[in-house]
Parts: structure tokens; C-alpha cells; sequence
């Protein structure tokens, strides 16, 4: 079943004055199959981030439609955008954007705040996540006083308290060490082995290879993708970072 469906996607953007446009995005099409790991890449400049902020609904497309779940969020009214994104959406950004006067547990808590859910409701759920994650010890912590790691893991349990439709990471392992990112990598694996639809937006080969299934975007377009199917971990690396290389040398991919 389709979780996720994008068709005929542009998105252009105009100078101050309107002297110049930008075509950022053209003619999108692709779809993410519910419990899907997928991840896409590009370089800099190529319009995957301004994809990932349109997924999100923090910015609007010029023209096409993006249905989730069968909802068109391009139709959505802009006063009821923030409830969308907090009911249907989960986000992990790079920078972790966590509250540092809020403790680990109430920057988890948050969203379900929001929500207007009782507290006992909210203690139940966080504590099946806090487990399944690794920072139960850290709960009454502040996130000044954890690593970047903990930190990661309580963006993750604040983006999948929510029970999201689709987790959307920006860049996810952008800001962590080695260790920190394989961690983080094993939670992304467990939480899609049960049954959370992740679309990830990274440079990361090592991160892209956990993915099921990497489309690569370049000048605005999807330009190739790459699916796991029976390949190991290695053996995706090692294609993710064949397809980059043409890529970036502007040659030609066929399926």
C-alpha cells in the first residue's frame, strides 16, 4: 500500500523583484510503499532539501500534488498545516532541535502536549520508546548535559511518539561521530523492521546503504535509483557509490 505519493512536482522560486526564476524542482514523480526505508541523495543545490521541506508542508510546490495516505497535502489550509504535520509526520533534523530548558523526557512529551493527551497516556508511551531507544537513564537529563548521540535518539522518540505515517530525517547523522551514527543507523533499522516508513534525506553513503531502496536527484530531477533488493550492506555501498561517481561526473544511468 501507498503511504506516500508525489506527482508531477515543481517548484520555482522567484527573485526579490521577480527578475529572475529558479525551477528548483521538476516533473517529481515517485511513491514510498508503507514500512519502505528510503533514502535521497544529490548534491548540494541539487533540490532534495527543498523536496524534504515540501514532503513536510513547511513549503508549498508551484504545481503537482503530494498525497499521503490518500490525503492531498498540497490542498491542506495553511492554519491547518501545523495539525497535519504534528498528527501524520515525524522529522529528525541534523541539529537535533531540542529545547534546552526542557528536560529529555518533556521535549519527548511535547508534541503529545500539543495534541491535548492525558498525562498517563503520555508516561505509557514514552516509556515502550525510551526503552526500545536507550535513554531511559537520561530522561530527567537536560540536553546540554547528554551527547549528541542522546541527543539524536530523543529527536527520534519525539518524531515516533506520535505514531507518524512517515518519518522524514534531514541529514540525520550530519552532526554525529562514528559510533553515534552506527547507533543511530541500528535505531533507523529497528524501528522500519517494525513496520515505520522512513524517507531520509542525506550525504552519507554509510547512511544510505541501510536504506532499502536510494533515489538520487540531480538539477531538480530524479536521475536514478538504486534498489537493495538482496544485496548486502557492503555490496549497496558499493553501488550508492558507483551511481554517485557517474553522477557527479554527469554521465548517464540505466536501469
Amino acid at each position: 500500500m501507498e503511504v506516500l505519493e508525489v506527482n508531477n512536482l515543481k517548484k520555482i522560486y522567484t527573485t526579490r523583484f521577480g527578475g529572475n526564476k529558479v525551477e528548483a524542482l521538476h516533473d517529481i514523480n515517485f511513491s514510498v510503499e508503507q514500512g519502505e526505508y528510503v533514502a535521497i541523495m544529490g548534491e548540494s543545490g541539487s533540490g532534495k532539501t527543498t523536496l524534504l521541506n515540501i514532503l513536510a508542508a513547511v513549503d508549498r510546490p508551484t504545481s503537482g500534488d503530494i498525497f499521503l495516505n490518500g490525503k492531498n497535502t498540497t490542498a491542506i489550509k495553511d492554519d491547518m498545516l501545523a495539525k497535519f504535520r504534528r498528527e501524520h509526520l515525524g522529522f529528525v533534523f541534523q541539529d537535533f532541535n531540542l529545547l534546552d530548558t526542557f528536560s529529555i523526557e518533556d521535549n519527548i512529551y511535547l508534541p503529545l502536549v500539543l495534541a491535548g493527551k492525558e498525562y498517563k497516556d503520555m508516561k505509557q508511551e514514552l516509556d515502550v520508546i525510551a526503552g526500545k531507544l536507550g535513554i531511559s537513564h537520561i530522561l530527567h537529563k537536560y540536553p546540554y548535559e547528554v551527547s549528541g548521540g542522546q541527543k539524536q535518539r530523543t529527536a527520534v522518540a519525539r518524531a515516533i511518539i506520535t505514531k507518524p505515517d512517515i518519518l522524514l530525517a534531514d541529514e540525520p547523522t550530519g552532526a554525529l561521530d562514528s559510533k553515534s551514527t552506527g547507533d543511530l543507523l541500528d535505531v533507523f533499522d529497528k524501528l522500519n523492521s517494525d513496520g515505520q516508513t522512513i524517507l531520509m534525506v542525506t550525504h552519507s553513503v554509510r547512511a544510505a546503504s541501510n536504506a532499502g531502496r536510494v533515489l538520487f536527484i540531480k538539477d531538480g530531477e530524479i536521475f536514478h535509483q538504486v534498489y537493495r533488493g538482496a544485496m548486502t550492506k557492503d555490496e549497496m555501498y558499493k553501488k550508492i557509490s558507483d551511481t554517485l561517481t557517474v553522477l557527479l561526473a554527469g554521465g548517464d544511468l540505466h536501469e
